[in-house]
Order: structure tokens, then C-alpha cells, then sequence
């Protein structure tokens, strides 16, 4: 008996369902009598051999979703137009096709005989100010060098592609001889932020004073020191007037080192002799062993091709970075963000930001160094950048947190989101000091790895406590935001108004910059 039952239910069912389907309106269906000309419409359905239709819906760009920051090409153009004049020009060609077809294979050293050396000393003798006369102390010197630091020099001349032609122009501006360049060597292997045990710093390792005195500028932010093209004027400011002092290079040199005074001392324990090799005995012994050092790497440096010098592939040449004067603060993290170059290129070429901070201050032009290939995207998209970096700005506004002692220690645990830049930002030291504390080879951090950190910057538990208590008030007000293919954290944090990227990293506990469509994002307007 149950059965028959069922089967009239089903009748019923199926019957009412399709006679449904005429009586209730769908407003989405228009029939053909009331198509309009100027629309577009698609076939929709059939019902009982009458056709409705429906709207097409044209698909319109979302405009806030940038894929990537794109450059002018009528500007990338003229940019590239004028580079290769540059790369026509003929000396960049000899230095740019020596390293193209280096083929690396190890090199057999030979032994430099004496009267080759003597040989080539007197060609650099002749085309330079300096005193290159050949004496054992220097041939010593030479073949020390050339035995023991091949690898260092070459590392050097790989880097005096980026160096050197800064270097060039600014010791032309004050007659100075092109040769003083191989002093940055001497003085700080090329590190512009070599600091020696006595606090001189840079490239051509200033003292604060003397530093100061020649208008390098030392903040909590900057330490012009460390700029190459400060620095290098500086430098030849100096070597200028201690040239006009003493009227010798050698005896310049050897005053940059240990000061005009001991080098007069000298000049007055020897008998009134005023020629570098006759008063060096009577030099403090660093100064004795200086103007050997810078002869012998000027030799080197000249003559390394003869001695088999492989050079290490540049990060840059010179030639291929350009600058822009920032017209707001801005960090180093945010520009590379912005146009995605890694924050360690940054850094090596902005090495006089102490804190990875660019400042905007008035009457002053701080510049960015950035690769060719990243000048056009950051200037095409520079309002779009600034915007963003000043949101940031804002919302990490705090109360006035409480002060760490300078020479206390701290515990760090790294947390989700947590890189080295950020966590050397919060105590305001460097990235490369965080790695030297803990013994660190590369910037890859573990969830829970412990850090110990000696800071330099105002942060404290109050901004902690505020920064948790923000989070956890803003979680009653929070949005979620599915991701969409072309989506990028730029682009997201464009829809919401005072949201940055970090904001969007710290609240979703991710690092990095990839995302994938369908996942789902915490975006906290409060």
C-alpha cells in the first residue's frame, strides 16, 4: 500500500515544480517582443517554445588591480637611447668586454722577476705624480700582495667598477691625481661602512671631526661618511690642501694617514730630507708601511691582467644606477617593496642610511640609489609610492614608549612575519649587525629561533603592549578579503584606505609577497 502512495507524491511534485517554473517572475528573462535595438543581449532559455533573452554584461578592468608597476615607454626609451651612447663610449667597451669574456679557468702565477718589475714601475713612474722608483721594500711588498691576496683583489676589481668612476670625477673636480683612488683600497677594501677601532668610518675612513670639518654630516639617520660621492669630494678637499702644505703626493699620503704634524717631525728627525723614503724611518710604523701599501695595489691594480687577475663579476657598474632626490621620508624596505628590488642591492647602494630610513629634511637632498631598470618604474609610480609609504608611517604611530639602555641586551623570538629588516628597524641597528650577533651566513629566519639583539632605537614594552591591544581591538571591525588572480599586496591595500602591506602581512601572520587566488585575508579597518 506504501507504494502507490509515493508515486502519486512524486507526480505531484514533479508537476507542481514545472508549472511553478512559468508562474514565479524572473526579472533577469525578457522576452523578444521587448529587446531594444541599441542593447546586446544573449539567448537565455526556452520556455514552451518561446525564447527569453538576457542582458550581456561587459567585463570591465578593475583598475586598482596592478599585476606590476610599469614604466613610461616614451621615457624608458630616451633612457635606453642614452645608454647606449654610454656603452658606445670606447673605454667602457674595454672594461665591459675584459669581464664578458673572462672564461674563469684557474690561472698559473709566475714568478716576477726583478727587472720586469723594475721595467713596469718606471712606465707608472712616468705617468704619475707619485714616486714609483723601484727599492726592495716595495718589490717585498708587491710580491707579498701577489702571492697572498690574489682572491682579495680580484674581489677589488670587481668592485672598482661601481666605484671608481665615482671616485674619478670627484678627484678631477680638485686636481687631484686619478691614481688616489687605489687609497679607498688601502683605507677600507671598499667597505663604505668600514669602521675602524678609533671610530674613523667610510671609504676613506673620516674621523667625526675631520669629517665634519670637510661637511660630511653625521645624524642619527645619515652618515655621510659612508656616501661615495660625499666622502670622495671630502677626501679630495683634504689631499688638495695637504698637497698645498707640503708640496710632495708621497708625503700627502703619508700626512692623510697620521696627520700633517707627525709627518713635519719626520721631516725635521731626518735632517730636513723631504722625500717619502728618506724620512720613513722616522714615521709612526703604520705610516711607514702605508705608501708601500697604496704603490704596491696601484701596480697590482695596473698590471693585474699581466698577473693572470681574474675579476669577480660586478653586483652593478656605475653606469648602470642613477638616483632620484626623495621628496618625502621613505624606508629602503618600502622601495623595494615598490619596485622589487631585493633590500640588500638597496643597501649596498645607499650605504650612508644608518637605519635603512631615507629622511626628507629641508635644505637637504638625500637621494636614492637604484638600478637603471627600477628608476623609471619608481619615478612613473612615485606619487602611488609615497602615498603608500606615508600610510604606513601613520599607522605606526605610538604614545611615547620607554627607553632601552644602549648597553643592554635583548632576547628577540622570532615570530610569523618576522624578517631581519623589520626586527632591525624596531631596535634601530642593522641588519648586518643582527647576523654578526648571532652568527648568521644568511637572512633566513626559523618561528622561535631567539635572537640576541643590543639596541640602539626607543621601543619598548608600551610599544609592544599598544601594538597587541591595537590588534586585538581591531579584530571586532575586521573584514575578510578574497584574493584574486593579479592581485598583489600593493594592490590590495590600495582598496583600504590607511592599510599598508605590513599592516596586511602582520594581521594574516605571513611573510613575503606571494599570494594565491581564493585565499582569504584579514583586513582590519580600525
Amino acid at each position: 500500500m506504501q507504494q502507490p502512495t509515493i508515486c502519486y507524491f512524486l507526480i505531484f511534485f514533479l508537476t507542481y515544480s514545472l508549472s511553478a517554473q512559468d508562474t514565479i517572475p524572473n526579472t533577469s528573462r525578457i522576452p523578444q517582443e521587448k529587446l531594444v535595438a541599441s542593447e546586446q543581449y544573449e539567448l537565455d532559455t526556452i520556455i514552451d517554445g518561446k525564447e527569453f533573452y538576457k542582458k550581456q554584461i561587459q567585463i570591465t578592468p578593475d583598475s586598482t588591480v596592478i599585476k606590476s608597476l610599469e614604466d613610461n615607454d616614451f621615457a624608458a626609451e630616451l633612457d635606453q637611447k642614452w645608454l647606449d651612447e654610454l656603452y658606445s663610449n670606447d673605454l667602457f667597451d674595454t672594461i665591459y668586454n675584459t669581464i664578458s669574456e673572462l672564461d674563469y679557468k684557474e690561472v698559473y702565477y709566475p714568478e716576477l722577476p726583478t727587472d720586469t718589475l723594475k721595467a713596469r714601475l718606471a712606465l707608472l713612474n712616468a705617468k704619475t705624480p707619485f714616486n714609483v722608483e723601484y727599492n726592495p721594500s716595495l718589490e717585498s711588498v708587491i710580491k707579498s700582495f701577489l702571492k697572498n691576496r690574489r682572491q682579495y683583489f680580484e674581489r677589488l676589481i670587481g668592485l672598482s667598477h661601481f666605484y671608481f668612476p665615482m671616485f674619478e670625477r670627484e678627484l678631477d673636480n680638485y686636481d687631484v691625481p686619478l691614481e688616489v683612488k687605489y687609497l679607498a683600497i688601502v683605507e677600507s677594501a671598499l667597505k663604505p661602512r668600514a669602521k675602524s677601532r678609533v671610530g674613523a668610518t667610510g671609504l676613506w675612513q673620516f674621523m667625526f671631526a675631520t669629517g665634519k670639518y670637510y661637511g660630511l654630516n653625521v645624524s642619527s639617520y645619515v652618515d655621510e661618511r659612508s656616501d661615495p660621492i660625499k666622502s670622495t669630494e671630502a677626501a679630495a678637499k683634504y689631499l688638495s690642501s695637504l698637497y698645498t702644505i707640503f708640496g710632495d703626493w708621497d708625503l700627502a699620503l703619508a700626512a692623510y694617514n697620521s696627520g700633517p704634524g707627525n709627518v713635519s717631525k719626520a721631516i725635521r728627525r731626518s735632517g730636513g730630507y723631504q722625500n717619502y723614503w728618506n724620512i720613513r724611518h722616522n714615521l709612526p710604523r703604520e705610516t711607514a708601511g702605508y705608501v708601500p701599501a697604496f704603490l704596491a695595489t696601484m701596480y697590482i691594480m695596473e698590471y693585474a691582467k699581466e698577473h693572470g687577475l681574474i675579476s669577480e663579476k660586478p653586483a652593478f657598474h656605475h653606469i648602470e644606477t642613477d638616483t632620484i632626490v626623495v621628496k618625502q621620508m621613505i624606508t629602503l624596505d618600502q622601495v623595494s617593496e615598490a619596485t622589487g628590488v631585493k633590500m640588500e642591492e638597496l643597501q649596498f647602494l645607499n650605504p650612508s642610511y644608518k637605519l635603512d630610513i631615507i629622511p626628507y629634511i629641508k635644505g637637504e637632498n638625500y637621494a636614492l640609489r637604484l638600478p637603471r631598470s627600477a628608476i623609471g618604474v619608481f619615478v612613473n609610480n612615485e606619487q602611488a609610492i609615497y602615498a603608500a609609504a606615508q600610510a604606513e608611517f601613520d599607522a605606526r604611530e605610538k604614545p611615547l614608549p620607554q627607553f632601552f639602555d644602549s648597553d643592554s641586551k635583548v632576547r628577540y623570538r622570532v615570530r610569523s612575519g618576522d624578517y631581519l629588516g623589520k626586527i632591525a628597524r624596531k631596535y634601530g641597528v642593522r641588519v648586518s649587525q643582527i647576523k654578526q650577533w648571532n652568527g648568521l651566513r644568511s637572512n633566513n629566519l626559523r618561528i622561535g629561533q631567539r635572537l640576541t639583539i643590543y639596541p640602539r632605537k626607543p621601543v619598548a614594552t608600551s610599544q609592544v603592549a599598544s601594538s597587541s591591544t591595537s590588534k586585538s581591538s581591531s579584530s571586532g571591525s575586521s573584514s575578510t578579503y578574497t584574493v584574486k588572480s593579479g592581485d598583489s599586496l600593493w594592490s590590495i591595500s590600495q582598496k583600504f584606505p590607511g592599510v599598508s602591506v605590513q599592516n596586511i602581512r602582520d594581521w594574516n601572520d605571513i611573510s613575503g609577497n606571494k599570494l594565491k587566488p581564493g585565499m582569504k585575508l584579514k583586513i582590519s579597518k580600525s
